[in-house]
């Protein structure tokens, strides 16, 4: 029986639950390293717009941009959630889609990210890791922003009077009792 094709092919880069890993090595056009650097400071001092960008994309854990080899060779390195395909896809449909042309417009053959031939130049110069682990592998970006979001609406809920005054109300012993109450109060203390 042959095998059933799937609408993606198969994408090099290590998962660890639903983050995957994502490492680009290339080469810096001669001369290019300056300018690359100074693409980099640009997009690091733009960060509002970069995290407004991540924020609507809202599958990158991290990312991480490096010059070596005397200022000849070039990283990008992150984490992701969700298929390869829909992570490059999601980058060149934002701002961080210009900044990838911007950075890797320093790279020696890189056709731009709007380019059809743009995942074929990513995969020809991606090195998957030979380990990855992620302290969260089954949280994505949406649901750790949603964990904070909570945590902080608790404690604000906690530092109330109100709050305090429920603590000491007799009618919530029996609540107050409850493991699941006392875990809370726990993991709240932190």
């Amino acid at each position: 029986m042959a095998a059933t094709e799937t609408s993606q092919p198969e994408r090099p880069g290590l998962k660890d639950g639903v983050c995957s890993e994502f490492t680009v090595y290339t080469k810096i056009k001669p001369g290019h390293a300056d300018a690359l650097r100074e693409t980099l400071a640009g997009i690091r001092n733009a960060s509002e717009a970069n995290r407004a960008a991540l924020q609507q994309i809202g599958t990158l854990h991290d990312a991480r941009h490096v010059i070596f080899d005397n200022d000849t060779r070039f990283m990008f390195a992150s984490v992701f959630d969700g298929s390869w395909d829909t992570y490059i896809d999601d980058f060149a449909t934002t701002v961080v889609g210009n900044n990838f042309d911007k950075v890797f417009s320093h790279s020696e053959g890189f056709p731009g990210v709007a380019d059809p031939k743009a995942k074929e130049w990513f995969v020809a110069h991606q090195a998957p890791a030979l380990a990855f682990i992620s302290s969260y592998p089954e949280l994505t970006v949406k649901q750790i922003w949603k964990n904070q979001r909570v945590s902080e609406a608790f404690q604000e809920v906690l530092d109330t009077p109100e709050f305090r005054a429920a603590l000491d109300n007799p009618a919530n012993a029996a609540l107050l009792a409850t493991p699941a109450f006392q875990k809370l109060l726990d993991e709240a203390a932190g």
